[in-house]
Parts: structure tokens; sequence; C-alpha cells
């Protein structure tokens, strides 16, 4: 991880659930801000088996977040989303982003699109196959990002995509 993440890291680690962005020279680039907040909901999300991780991992999320998935279907509200994950993620897999995939994109008067590749890795065998593409939506309210839209789709064996 590099330097700049880490730091970006340590000054919004106080920060609960979402991240305020300040409204002044100092303030972090959207890209900057955006691949933070990325690292903290996926930290989340791959220490969920712990309850608490899983109720952090909420908090990203607006109770209405749309999560569409290729293989899985799509749900329509953060419960739902958080269900599917407590019973087909927690304690059997983690998400990596993958280095250098990480694409944002200003939503003016809105937030901000996310786009990129992640990589998912059982958590037994620490063995990584899956390779997904990602799109996902991130309004700005009131000084705190949440995540609205869910796209995780073009699911593939890492195998398949070396050989393609």
């Amino acid at each position: 991880m590099n330097k700049r993440l880490l730091n970006l890291l340590f000054i919004l680690a106080p920060l609960s659930g979402s991240t305020a962005l300040a409204a002044d020279a100092t303030a972090p680039s959207l890209q900057d801000t955006i691949a933070a907040l990325d690292y903290q909901v996926f930290d989340s999300f791959n220490r969920c088996a712990d309850p608490a991780q899983l109720q952090k991992h909420a908090g990203y999320f607006d109770p209405a977040v749309e999560f569409y998935h290729d293989t899985g279907g799509v749900t329509w509200t953060r419960e739902a989303m958080l269900a599917n994950t407590a019973k087909y993620v927690c304690g059997n897999f983690t998400r990596e982003l993958i280095p250098g995939t990480l694409e944002v994109f200003s939503i003016k008067d809105f937030g901000a699109l996310a786009r990129g590749q992640h990589r998912f890795c059982d958590s037994k065998t620490h063995t990584c196959e899956g390779l997904a593409d990602f799109t996902i939506l991130w309004r700005l309210q009131d000084g705190q990002w949440q995540i609205t839209r869910v796209m995780s789709y073009a699911h593939r064996s890492i195998s398949q995509e070396a050989r393609d």
C-alpha cells in the first residue's frame, strides 16, 4: 500500500461509517477519498465474520441500496444485501482490489462513480481464484459518503483471465 493511501487512512480512520470531505484546499482529491473509502468498506467486508465488522460494513450503504450481481441476482435493500453477505461471504472469502484498476469519476451535484476489478480469495486456503469487475455509485450528502448502487459483474476464474 503506498504511503499516500496509508496517510489518508490514518486521517480518515477515526470517522465512523462514512467519511466527511473537508471543504478546504487541504482536502484529499476525489480519487484519494474514494480509494480510502473502498479500502474501508472492504476491510469491514473482509472481517464480517465479526458481527461488529458486519455492522460497520452496513454503515457504508444507503438503506435503499441496489446491488446487482451477475450470478447472484439483484437485492433492493441494505438488509437483503447484508443477509446475503452474512450467508455467503463472512468467513468464506475476502475481496482484494486489483492494484491500478480503480477509476473514479465525479458526478456533479451527487458524488462519484468508482469502477475497477477485484479478486476473491478463499478464507481458509488463501487462494485467489475469482475475478470480477465492479461499479459503485457513491453519494455525498450532508458531508457523508454512502453507497447507493453496486454492480458486480463479469465474474470469472483467474485462470480463465490468464488464458484470454
